[in-house]
């Protein structure tokens, strides 16, 4: 994981099963939630649109962040560091495509661009070249040690300095970006909301309400990166001042948390209205008939109505 460096060290060798083990349960955990959303994207077709394009390489990111997690370690030598660089690399592309869905939202809802789909080469090529740069620069200043499932942990001060420079800067910086673009996207929709409930006299109040109760689930997305990289911020700025003192419970919720990112991207993002639409159609057609009557009505019609997700917000293909 990212956090390796912070939990690796003086930890005794019970202590790193245990975090071997939580990190291979929580990262399969955000394995299937991610390769859930990408198998989505691959089989409905109805569900290849931009916007959830852009969940797509999200969930993608996350997939093989995962995946590299889960294969601990292969051996030392060069597949350690190849796992070492891979999960960073991968790690950081999951944050910066929350930023390219951030500003998605901002450029159509806010500043009433269409224009979108013609920025996705950029989005690539900043998404996947930071992700190279800052896993590049993050060999600097490490030495390469081996701890336990963790192939690729800087010890030292300046491999620490590096680490949160490379990792912890960008992400804290997405943190800020998409929180401030969200903010925007959802005070603009809601003065929208309600300048249009004051003209209709009232006729949509309910109407309203549950769009406003739509458009306030995006103000959650940005505490996905905080509540999965909290702990291991925490984590290693305590490490660099007292590297000889390890918490062992500090560095269970560091590694714990920041493997269930995927999990947590993969329901805020993936499980949207057009996700479940298509899934439930499938039901309804390949599920005999005796089986889809025990499905509570909820489950098989609430997806059919009109919500205010990212994936409504999309702009057509012309």
């Amino acid at each position: 994981m990212a956090s390796s460096a912070a939990v690796a060290g003086v930890l005794s060798a019970h202590d790193r099963q245990i975090l071997t083990a939580v990190n291979t349960g929580a990262s399969s955990l955000s394995f299937v939630g991610s390769g859930f959303i990408v198998l989505c994207y691959v089989l409905f077709k109805e569900l290849r649109k931009f916007s959830f394009k852009l969940v797509f390489y999200l969930a993608l990111s996350d997939m093989l962040c995962s995946f590299f997690s889960i294969v601990g370690d292969p051996a030392k030598g060069f597949f350690c560091y190849a796992q070492g660089y891979s999960t960073h690399f991968f790690c950081v592309a999951s944050f910066l495509w929350t930023t390219t869905i951030a500003f998605t939202l901002h450029r159509t809802v806010v500043r009433h661009k269409a224009d979108v789909e013609e920025l996705e080469a950029i989005f690539h090529l900043y998404v996947w070249g930071t992700s190279l740069v800052m896993t590049v620069i993050r060999s600097f200043g490490n030495d390469h040690r081996h701890f336990g499932i963790w192939c690729w942990t800087q010890t030292g001060r300046t491999g620490k300095a590096v680490h949160f420079v490379t990792f912890y800067t960008p992400l804290w910086g997405a943190i800020l970006y998409n929180g401030f673009t969200y903010f925007q996207v959802i005070r603009m929709l809601n003065n929208a909301t309600r300048m249009a409930v004051g003209i209709s006299d009232r006729l949509y109040v309910p109407d309203a309400r549950d769009n406003m109760k739509s458009l306030n689930r995006w103000g959650y997305y940005p505490l996905i990166l905080i509540g999965s990289w909290a702990f291991g911020t925490i984590n290693l700025v305590h490490d660099f001042i007292e590297p000889g003192h390890k918490i062992f419970w500090l560095s269970f919720l560091d590694v714990g948390m920041a493997a269930l990112m995927g999990l947590f991207n993969s329901i805020a993002y993936g499980l949207n209205s057009s996700v479940r639409r298509a899934i439930c159609e499938r039901m309804d057609m390949f599920l005999p008939e005796r089986v889809c009557r025990w499905l509570p009505n909820n489950f098989k019609y609430r997806n059919q109505q009109q919500e205010n997700e990212l994936v409504s917000l999309k702009i057509e293909d012309k």
